[in-house]
């Protein structure tokens, strides 16, 4: 039987995609330049504030998650 390829199959279109999802990605950092914010807190009018919180936020959130499977980890027979 035949497989039949998506679109996500060939590597060529996943180097599109990525270079467009990079490009976007830039496009929305140099937009945020431009966009008045309405900021509770002095900290969040700095530039490019909410993308750093972003990321800082998803690297801490994968170290915490490190940490806790040395809690939650259970041997591969655990279950059988």
């Amino acid at each position: 039987m035949k497989k039949e390829l998506k679109i996500f199959d060939k590597p060529e279109n996943v180097k599109k995609f990525l270079g467009l999802f990079y490009a976007s990605l830039v496009v929305l950092l140099i937009v945020d330049f431009f966009v008045h914010k309405h900021a509770e807190f002095p900290w969040e009018g700095a530039t490019d504030f909410f993308a750093v919180y972003g990321f800082i936020s998803c690297v801490a959130l994968i170290f915490i998650a490190k940490v806790l499977r040395l809690f939650v980890k259970r041997d591969e027979e655990y279950y059988d």
